[in-house]
């Protein structure tokens, strides 16, 4: 499954100054509005990230995604194990991109872009770039870098599968 993931789907993980950036790009076969639409309602991001994550929105952000809303969610970060998880959007240029960075949560600093771009009428290339760092320092590095790296990618990968189901079929 992995490489067919990778056929369609380009993922990244990268490491400078304690901070990982995951670059994943996604081409979808549907209008720039439609994928503007999809991606700015707050609550299908319920909907595009694995169960296994244990992730559900605990407030009410209504119908679309605005510079400077908050949402607040529960997330699984290990077994048995839930954090809650506050962000903003911070920055939003429709039918671009937006930012939604943490303000509260389980990562030392969460920076999450998503750009849109209309390569040809009828498809788009998603692109993700997430910035995150670790908590607590070299120690939260050394007991759960890999295992978080690896499952900030394993959403990534399991949204590509998740969005084919929804957008592409």
């Amino acid at each position: 499954m992995e490489s067919d993931i990778n056929k369609s789907m380009k993922i990244t993980i990268t490491k400078q100054s304690g901070i990982y950036t995951l670059t994943s790009e996604q081409l979808l076969p549907i209008s720039l509005k439609k994928a503007w639409e999809f991606f700015t309602i707050p609550t299908n991001l319920d909907k595009i990230t694995p169960e296994e994550m244990n992730f559900h929105i605990t407030n009410h952000p209504g119908s679309e995604t605005y510079q400077g809303q908050i949402i607040t969610y529960k997330i699984g970060i290990f077994p048995l194990v839930k954090s809650n998880w506050i962000t903003e959007i911070t920055h939003l240029v429709k039918e671009k991109f937006f930012v939604d960075e943490q303000r509260f949560g389980p990562y030392a600093m969460w920076h999450h872009e998503h750009h849109f771009q209309e390569i040809e009428e009828g498809k788009v290339l998603m692109t993700d770039i997430v910035n995150f760092k670790m908590p607590f320092g070299i120690f939260g590095e050394l007991i759960a870098g890999r295992i978080v790296r690896n499952k900030v990618k394993f959403i990534f990968e399991s949204r590509y599968r998740i969005l084919e189901k929804l957008i592409i079929s």
